[in-house]
């Protein structure tokens, strides 16, 4: 398992995670800072220079992920991760992306005092050879102190176990971490588990309206990115069948009828992707009633929303919305379209959602 020790920057989250690896057996130190360290070597600057934080670079998110699983595969035992996650949806896909390959996280809030945090920060050691680097260090933790009250306020007290280290030593600090663990007292976390595919699948999206023809989107935890109703379609499950039931899943919604049909898209694998076809049905238009009826499992979606064509543009990965146009002009048609890599087959360009 892991154990993830979140807070502010100058919490002590480090100085914690080396005195808890030392109370929990079989246990192993990983401080995702050494990935964003390599990044600054790897990567161009101009795509640095792009972000203002290394977490900001999805491929970062993705390394958190695959190191962990690659060092517990490794070592076995207990991970220790001291990482402040300010960002619901990074925690999220961390967390969503660790629960698909089984790895269960225990998530911990270092929460002291603002004036002890403060007088941290202030005391805080600093490698010699960093440029300015007493000034850039304390800044940035200063600077990070609001991000961290504003998540705190919201989805960050809910989701992590507190420990108020605020007279607490790191020594002390860890032994309140190892017992919460211990009782049970710092849960695995609740999210999603979706396996990650091992080969091409298939997935099977339902389009829902409003009364006003908008189309319902969802925000999964467990990936980035804004998506349709929907999931993976299970061994021996009709792919209409699926998206039924996923929506009710996800939503509480139960579609009476099968959906109609609108696009086959063939997605082309792209690493670490493997790929597949993505089929979306038409689930047809709610009435105000049923709309207010929707759900939101936290498990599974963080929010939800009906959205104009226009709109989803700003919401979903440019595949997907890709897809959701071909879909848009299929309804309107009254015919099924197959897409391969979102590419239509057999339609003309007057056709096409642009005209051209």
């Amino acid at each position: 398992m892991i154990v993830w020790i979140n807070g502010a920057f100058g919490a002590g989250k480090t100085a914690t995670a080396r005195e808890l690896i030392e109370l929990i057996p079989n246990s192993t130190l990983f401080d995702p800072e050494v990935i964003g360290e390599a990044l600054a070597h790897l990567l161009p600057p101009k795509r640095l220079a792009e972000v203002g934080d290394f977490q900001d670079l999805p491929i970062w998110r993705r390394l958190v992920i695959d190191t962990a699983a690659a060092m517990l595969g490794e070592l076995g035992g207990v991970l220790v991760v001291p990482m402040t996650l300010l960002r619901q949806e990074y925690r999220d896909e961390i967390f969503g992306g660790l629960a698909a390959r089984r790895i269960p996280v225990r998530h911990v809030l270092l929460a002291p005092a603002e004036t002890i945090l403060r007088e941290r920060i202030a005391g805080r050691e600093v490698p010699p050879d960093l440029p300015d680097g007493e000034m850039r260090v304390r800044q940035w933790s200063y600077d990070h102190i609001e991000p961290y009250h504003a998540a705190l306020a919201g989805w960050l007290a809910a989701d992590a176990h507190p420990v108020d280290s605020s007279a607490l030593t790191p020594y002390e600090t860890a032994l309140r971490i190892a017992d919460a663990v211990r009782s049970g007292d710092a849960p695995v976390c609740d999210i999603v588990q979706t396996p990650e595919p091992t080969a091409e699948t298939v997935a099977a999206g339902v389009l829902l309206f409003d009364e006003q023809d908008r189309v319902l989107l969802v925000d999964p935890t467990y990936k980035a990115g804004w998506e349709f109703p929907g999931g993976v379609v299970e061994p021996g499950e009709a792919p209409a069948r699926a998206g039924m039931r996923e929506v009710a899943e996800e939503t509480g919604i139960t579609l009476e009828e099968v959906p109609r049909l609108l696009v086959v898209d063939w997605e082309p694998p792209a690493p670490p992707g493997y790929g597949g076809l993505r089929l979306l049905f038409d689930g047809g238009r709610l009435d105000s009633g049923e709309a207010g009826r929707l759900l939101l499992p936290g498990p599974e979606l963080r929010e939800w929303r009906f959205v104009t064509e226009a709109e989803a543009a700003d919401l979903l990965p440019p595949v997907r919305y890709a897809r959701l146009r071909w879909a848009l002009r299929a309804r309107e048609r009254g015919a099924a379209l197959y897409l391969e890599a979102g590419v239509p087959h057999g339609w003309t360009a007057a056709e096409s959602p642009d005209g051209a």
